[in-house]
């Protein structure tokens, strides 16, 4: 595919990243897009009148297309179009993901395992404390750490990872030719040996207020969790997390003194059930199910049933266990065939005897 077209497609007015995924669809490529006829446009489902003429008339997204190719050459800057393997997969499955991406970095964008932490602006000493034990306690989990290079929780999110060699991704409101605000440069530039830089955005986008709520559906739409370390009731990281909770994503918050302003938002989520309560990097290793590569291949004894299960208690157990070990309470509903109120009732049972263990989203896994 061309990466020009795609670029163009992205400069085209009338068409945003929904209408573009939709078009890329029906013709194909985003150069068939180009050279498809009027009338072939015009037979695809949401396209409207000025977008025809904007494709027919590609003069202009083309020579800013071009203007952007060679900035993206000259500053080693990947394109990542919504088809491409490197795109972050977890992102695509997001209704609004942008159809393209600006990477510049070192990271995996679709590494095992990946969080964003957020927070308030006005980081409190508790809040950075609080970051840097949750970044000491993720090292040995092999975890990539996104957030948003912003003053406060962002820019410790960041500095702890890179202390902990840890790799780390700023996503940026703005285009890849500048960082803001300046003065997290230095780290920044240091982030490109062990993480990078991503955005929606292209060159010479300033960081206009509405584009932040734009960069928190990527820190969102990227990770499998996203922390809320510490924030005001009022804020972009409560954003992120209503986001993520859209996106079915695990949420976890920080809680703090009901008298600290900047505990209010994580206690309103924490309050109103839209976060979990996390008080360690463990809990939420323990919550996800991860466990720490240790270098060790011994294959792990197999987890013996005692005799005295219930029928619908084995049943119940191994069904999880031959659905990669994790399994939704819908799921096991469906492949089980049993009433709710019962399984629940069996899921109790086995959560008691330590055989599973409940995850947010009502998932269940078995327990090691």
């Amino acid at each position: 595919m061309s990466t020009l077209h795609q670029l163009a497609l992205t400069f085209t007015r009338h068409i945003g990243d929904h209408l573009t995924k939709v078009l890329v669809s029906y013709c194909g490529s985003a150069e068939a897009v180009f050279e498809a006829s009027p009338k072939k446009l015009a037979q695809i489902p949401g396209i409207g009148a000025k977008a025809i003429e904007q494709l027919h008339s590609p003069a202009e997204a083309m020579q800013l297309a071009a203007a952007e190719l060679a900035f993206i050459e000259k500053n080693d800057i990947k394109v990542l179009f919504y088809t491409d393997p490197a795109y972050p997969k977890r992102l695509k499955s997001c209704a609004d993901a942008p159809a393209l991406l600006y990477y510049k970095g070192t990271a995996d964008l679709n590494h095992a395992r990946i969080i964003s932490i957020v927070g308030t602006r006005n980081a409190t000493d508790y809040g950075k404390q609080l970051c840097k034990e949750l970044i000491e306690d993720l090292k040995g989990y092999d975890v990539l750490i996104v957030s948003g290079l912003a003053y406060g929780i962002d820019i410790c999110a960041h500095k702890e990872s890179l202390r902990m060699d840890i790799p780390t991704v700023g996503v940026f409101a703005h285009g890849l030719d500048r960082i803001y605000p300046a003065q997290n440069k230095a780290v920044a530039d240091k982030m490109l040996t062990n993480g990078g830089w991503l955005t929606d955005f292209p060159s010479g986008t300033v960081p206009d207020r509405e584009n932040f709520p734009k960069r928190n559906r990527i820190v969102a739409g990227i990770a499998d969790a996203t922390i809320v370390v510490e924030a005001n009731i009022k804020g972009g990281a409560l954003i992120t997390a209503e986001i993520a909770n859209s996106y079915n994503r695990d949420v976890f918050a920080f809680p703090g003194r009901i008298t600290d302003e900047y505990s209010t938002g994580c206690n309103f989520l924490i309050r109103n059930n839209k976060a979990a309560l996390l008080t360690s990097g463990a809990d939420l290793a323990y919550i996800l199910g991860w466990e720490k590569p240790d270098g060790n291949t011994k294959q792990k004894p197999q987890l013996s049933l005692p005799i005295d299960l219930t029928t619908n208690e084995r049943l119940i157990f191994e069904t999880i266990q031959q659905n990669a070990g994790q399994l939704g309470i819908d799921d096991l509903a469906i492949k089980t065939a049993l009433p709710l109120s019962q399984l629940a009732m069996n899921l109790l049972n086995l959560e008691m005897q330590g055989f599973v263990r409940s995850l947010p989203g009502k998932t269940y896994s078995i327990e090691h």
